[in-house]
């Protein structure tokens, strides 16, 4: 099995091209989007033209579904950033038919998808939208325990933008740790793949990660950030700090 593995890629087009590109050059055709496709960056309608050019399998993630019921838990940039959003869905480029593909698409993804010995979510195992999994979750056991007994063997998973492997022995293993490469075994793991479009890790190059042969391997890609952080600039009802996070991968 060889595919692509991208999530939160948060309608930033720059972002999103470089890693299409990238898993094109690589030959990898196979590509499973974990969710957050749109919400707080300023391509939205066209990051869900390629996602739903390219993807073969698309997970709702929590911001996907902001955008079509009332939003819970978001702070005023997000939820502000949503209702841009959900404008630029109703007026975006292309015809009537056009847009109304976006909006069929976002109302139908699914929030799980199982393949046999993966599982593929948005959040969490436990709650595949919205829970957040965080690397000091380590150290909540009864969480962890909770966590990986609903998973078959390996759980692929995104939301927080923290790229890394969580193991069933309460560690959490980054990518630079393991060399940018994980190898599956018999032991249940789950793995963030990382954020495309918002990397939050410190980091502020795309990170996407894809399997082949049974070894997890995680990329980081340059992209015109600073192309990103202007469009926000010069959206009035996108906040500032949206674009200016971009720069520190915070």
């Amino acid at each position: 099995m060889k595919r692509a593995l991208i999530s939160d890629i948060h309608a930033n087009l720059e972002a999103l091209r470089v890693v299409l590109a990238d898993l094109q050059k690589q030959g990898l055709k196979e590509i499973f989007c974990l969710g957050d496709i749109i919400g707080y960056g300023p391509n939205p309608c066209e990051c869900l033209d390629e996602v739903m050019n390219k993807c073969k399998v698309t997970i709702q993630g929590n911001h996907d579904q902001a955008a079509i019921i009332d939003p819970d838990g978001f702070n005023p940039v997000a939820l502000q950033a949503v209702y841009w959003t959900r404008d630029q869905l109703d007026r975006g480029p292309g015809g009537p038919a056009k847009r109304n593909g976006r909006w069929d698409f976002v109302g139908a993804l699914p929030r799980t998808f199982n393949e046999g010995d993966y599982l593929f979510v948005h959040g969490s195992p436990r709650e595949p939208t919205n829970e957040y999994v965080f690397p000091e979750d380590i150290y909540n056991q009864r969480k962890m325990d909770a966590l990986f007994s609903r998973i078959q063997k390996y759980c692929f998973q995104g939301h927080t933008h923290l790229p890394g492997i969580f193991t069933e022995d309460y560690r959490f293993i980054t990518p630079e740790e393991c060399g940018y490469k994980y190898p599956l075994g018999e032991q249940k793991v789950m793995i963030n793949v990382g954020s495309v479009g918002q990397p939050r890790d410190g980091d502020p190059r795309a990170c996407f990660a894809w399997i082949d042969e049974g070894v997890v391997y995680f990329k980081r890609l340059e992209y015109p950030v600073e192309e990103t952080r202007q469009k926000i600039h010069a959206t009035p009802e996108l906040a500032d700090m949206l674009g200016d996070r971009l720069l520190s991968g915070r």
